[in-house]
């Protein structure tokens, strides 16, 4: 069989929309190559996507269903994906492994528990506003990721998990290497091997000394007493997914929603106004600048026919989200814009089915916090950047700004 011609993904992610419908106009599942020569499949619409999630055929295990599994090994450039699929937590598990590893989390995330730290975000939020105030002069720029849109979610997450302040610098550096896709050279894949196993590790042993009243002492407490349900390559893997995914997919929801507000005046006075809601404002950010744009990897069961293409079984799978809300088939011919009022609460960006996002609820909450609060104590920010000056993360899984340079006040 004739091997099928492959698309290169952009490392970088540096134009994701743009990359999106160039695939869309391939087809609705495209042969492509991910960083390093990793070959794959992407759905490019909205339906295909949602089908293949909700697919019993495809699967998160590669151990089990990855054909190139075996091979990883011998790719000294594939290195980078280790860190996405060469770790054993709900992201990389399927069936009861991946029921049971979910249901050991999810009581952390309940309705409840998000809603109990609701005022802490609220007093996090207002300490961050007023920092802000004490540096932006009128004429001085301030960026907005690193000084709240980071911080918030970022302080939030590692209060929750009980990361102490000397350890978060390192938490996040370790979070922000994964994410940059941009070099898949043996020496960075070595380098963030290295840090998942020196900064979590280092906070487990911290934690088994000094328990609290946090999630990583309850995960280890459910190690130590009910081992059988969560080993130790299992308590280090959850704490970096559910740590990881706990802030960084935040701080791009912010950050986005921040840019496109202010980018789109009339919008962000409707919502001022109270004619959009800023839950319909957070549902369109993720649909048009998914937090995540592309996620490694899913496989391939048996072979799939989708789309009129077949997936042979063992191939990769990219879950990509933002190739799925800029569709039209679904969305519209404006698809591609941003649109408050458009009221996009299907998108799939926050997953569907069995893998939908345990922390959702938080992120929507931090969000729905932090922005109106932000707007109201500074009703002149604007932007201090062309579109064109704005850099996209070096990532073709996540979609944020590296810099929000922003005026407080006119």
């Amino acid at each position: 069989m004739t091997a099928p011609t492959r698309v290169a993904l952009d490392p970088s992610g540096a134009d994701i929309p743009a990359e999106s419908a160039r695939l869309r106009a391939l087809g609705s599942v495209v042969p492509v190559e991910l960083p390093g020569g990793i070959p794959a499949w992407a759905p490019t619409g909205y339906d295909t996507l949602k089908s293949l999630i909700l697919d019993a055929r495809v699967s998160k295990d590669p151990r089990r269903h990855w054909s190139l599994w075996p091979e990883i090994g011998e790719h000294p450039s594939w290195g980078w994906i280790m860190g996405w699929v060469g770790v054993v937590n709900m992201l990389s598990t399927y069936g009861p492994d991946h029921t049971r590893l979910r249901k050991l989390v999810a009581p952390s995330f309940t309705h409840r528990r998000t809603e109990s730290m609701r005022g802490r975000v609220e007093e996090i939020t207002a300490e961050l506003l007023d920092g802000l105030g004490k540096q932006g002069v009128p004429g001085e720029t301030v960026d907005i990721r690193s000084e709240f849109a980071h911080p918030l979610p970022m302080r939030l997450i590692c209060e929750l998990f009980g990361v102490p302040e000397e350890m978060r610098e390192d938490t996040a550096q370790l979070i922000s290497d994964i994410m940059d896709t941009s070099d898949p050279s043996p020496e960075h894949a070595a380098s963030v091997q290295q840090q998942i196993t020196a900064v979590l590790p280092a906070l487990i042993r911290h934690k088994s000394e000094h328990p609290g009243d946090d999630l990583t002492t309850e995960l280890i407490r459910v190690r130590d007493e009910d081992g059988d349900r969560l080993s130790d390559e299992e308590l280090l893997y959850t704490l970096l997914l559910v740590i990881g995914a706990g802030f960084e997919t935040t701080v791009n929801l912010i950050g986005n929603a921040v840019v496109a507000l202010l980018q789109h005046p009339d919008q962000l006075a409707a919502v001022r106004a109270g004619e959009i809601t800023w839950d319909n404002v957070i549902d369109e950010v993720l649909r048009v600048a998914p937090s995540i744009a592309s996620l490694p990897l899913r496989f391939a069961i048996s072979d799939i026919t989708v789309g009129g293409v077949t997936i042979p079984a063992g191939d990769a799978i990219v879950t990509t989200f933002a190739a799925a809300g800029s569709d039209p088939t679904h969305y519209g011919a404006g698809a591609g814009d941003f649109d408050a009022a458009r009221a996009a609460d299907d998108h799939l960006s926050f997953g569907i089915g069995v893998h939908r996002c345990i922390g959702a609820p938080l992120a929507r909450m931090e969000a729905v916090t932090a922005l109106p609060a932000l707007f109201e104590r500074y009703p002149g920010l604007r932007l201090d950047a062309a579109a064109d000056e704005l850099r996209q993360v070096p990532s073709f899984i996540a979609c944020g700004w590296q810099r929000i340079p922003v005026h407080l006040r006119d």
